[in-house]
């Protein structure tokens, strides 16, 4: 028989859920605070899309250095993950290894409103976004971790009508009566 739970066991096990057990790693706890992830699953699935292109890097750079055809993959992989923004530059395969997770959390929405200098922190950036005052392109997005790429980047700007692209544009002198009703 087992004993009844003293009146403090009780509150802790409320906040427990055997069901979604997550994993007590530091390391990935300590990225989904500095990266204000809201869920742990994003980093996982960062860092499963890290090793997919360490793995797939690595079966490239097993092929025949004169191979043409793995001169055009390298070219066509290290030209995507440029144009996402995962790499700085297209020169070698070697860096390939060096994507990671963090480099992924660096292209969310959030991060890239705080890189732009649009928000002074993640947290700021991140509420911002789920208020629904930025969009990219035409469309309102709502969700900080949308993936922005460097074609994209160019197109992160506040929406018409909120309140923070008023306050900019008033600051600046920039108001239109037409647009600000």
């Amino acid at each position: 028989m087992v004993r009844q739970f003293k009146h403090h066991e009780q509150k802790l096990l409320k906040k427990v859920d055997f069901f979604q057990w997550k994993s007590d790693n530091p390391k990935e706890q300590t990225m989904v605070r500095r990266h204000h992830l809201h869920k742990r699953e994003d980093y996982v699935k960062y860092n499963k899309i890290c090793g997919y292109i360490t793995e797939l890097a690595s079966l490239v750079s097993q092929l025949q250095p004169d191979d043409p055809f793995r001169q055009k993959v390298a070219a066509q992989i290290l030209d995507k993950l440029y144009q996402c923004g995962l790499i700085t530059t297209k020169n070698t395969m070697s860096q390939l290894a060096r994507v990671t997770a963090t480099s992924m959390c660096r292209r969310r929405l959030s991060s890239v409103l705080v890189s732009l200098k649009m928000c002074q922190t993640l947290q700021e950036a991140t509420t911002l976004v789920e208020q629904g005052h930025v969009r990219v392109g035409t469309e309102v997005v709502k969700d900080p971790a949308f993936f922005v790429t460097r074609t994209l980047e160019d197109f992160v700007t506040w929406v018409d009508n909120s309140k923070i692209r008023k306050k900019i544009a008033t600051y600046y002198g920039t108001v239109d009566d037409y647009d600000m009703k």
